[in-house]
């Protein structure tokens, strides 16, 4: 014969409770759910925030205004430095009398046609790479005091 366990045989049942799951916020704020607790008389909780729906920041709590502007033109130059007339002409002077094309200067500077083209312009933010491989192959002096 099998032997049991000593001591009566119990069962520990506990209750289950079962619930519906809890509002969500969204559910809470619509105005079918907010007229029901009116008519019922449950409790319905108002928070204004402060400057809500508003762009406007108050002094008191952000310290000083400081327009994106301001801040732009604090930190940037308003104008980027470009390449000068003489180094344009110079350029542009040498290469004539090398009688290259601009095609041909920027193949043997090993750079874009474009980038020749803005320097002859003076379009171009001055690049001493670029303005060193130039005087290398056109033999003239761009940069520095004796121009």
């Amino acid at each position: 014969m099998a032997t049991r366990g000593v001591g009566p045989i119990t069962q520990d049942w506990e209750p289950v409770v079962l619930r519906k799951q809890k509002p969500k916020s969204s559910d809470l704020k619509s105005s079918k759910v907010v007229n029901n607790a009116l008519r019922t008389g449950a409790p319905i909780e108002t928070v204004k925030k402060h400057d809500a729906g508003t762009n406007k920041k108050t002094s008191s709590t952000a310290g000083p205004v400081v327009y994106a502007r301001k801040l732009d033109e604090t930190t940037e130059p308003a104008a980027f430095e470009r390449v000068g007339t003489e180094v344009r002409a110079a350029i542009q002077k040498a290469r004539l009398e090398k009688k290259m094309s601009q095609a041909e200067l920027a193949k043997q500077i090993n750079e874009r046609v474009q980038v020749v083209q803005e320097y002859e312009s003076g379009k171009a933010m001055p690049n001493q790479a670029v303005l060193a491989k130039m005087e290398r192959v056109l033999g003239v002096k761009l940069r520095g005091k004796g121009k």
